[in-house]
């Protein structure tokens, strides 16, 4: 539950600081990863320690450890980037419905690629998830249609609300109504007088 509720945190914020402050995925990556990388290095030990009772820096780390290690960081930084990526372009809801779909692809490469037998739980997730992308994708799709249709509204407005009323009137086409007249003081001649 708390992994859940601070990874929502996590992408909703990206999501947030990403429009607010109009910057890119790798520029918020630039500054959130040396903030990250100091909080694991501190974390992860500690956490290491107390999950499996072992100290992470009495390992035997060979080349080919080091090797792994390297190519998981690099992974690592690549699906960060493309994590900034999507919610930055799209939104964390969407972010969400597509790590949906890779898992769903992972099992089904899995089952055609592997073998790997199908139980009936990961059919059941599957078809489970795949009806919440085709529902996300419809209401996406529903509310999209909803937001052309009010810009095309409100361009239509404004394509109407530009035509000046002194045109008209100079054409003869038209009345100006009493908020586009301005008064002008009445000249009174003995007022000059008085001086």
């Amino acid at each position: 539950m708390f992994a859940i509720v601070t990874t929502c945190i996590a992408q909703i914020m990206t999501n947030t600081i990403q429009k607010k402050f109009k910057v890119s995925s790798t520029q918020l990556l630039y500054q959130s990863c040396p903030y990250q990388s100091i909080t694991l290095f501190i974390v992860g030990p500690f956490l290491d320690w107390l999950l499996t009772n072992q100290n992470v820096f009495a390992f035997n780390y060979t080349q080919n450890v080091v090797a792994f290690i390297v190519l998981s960081c690099l992974i690592s930084v690549s699906v960060n980037f493309s994590t900034f990526l999507v919610i930055g372009k799209t939104s964390p809801v969407t972010y969400q419905v597509l790590g949906h779909l890779k898992t769903c692809l992972v099992l089904a490469f899995g089952y055609v690629l592997l073998r790997d037998p199908f139980s009936w739980r990961n059919i059941l997730g599957i078809v489970i998830a795949m009806l919440g992308m085709i529902l996300y994708s419809y209401c996406c799709s529903i509310e999209s249609q909803q937001k052309s249709i009010e810009a095309a509204s409100l361009l239509s407005q404004v394509n109407e609300s530009e035509t000046d009323p002194l045109i008209n009137v100079e054409k003869g086409s038209g009345n100006l109504p009493d908020s586009v007249v301005a008064q002008a003081p009445s000249w009174n001649s003995s007022k000059d007088q008085h001086v």
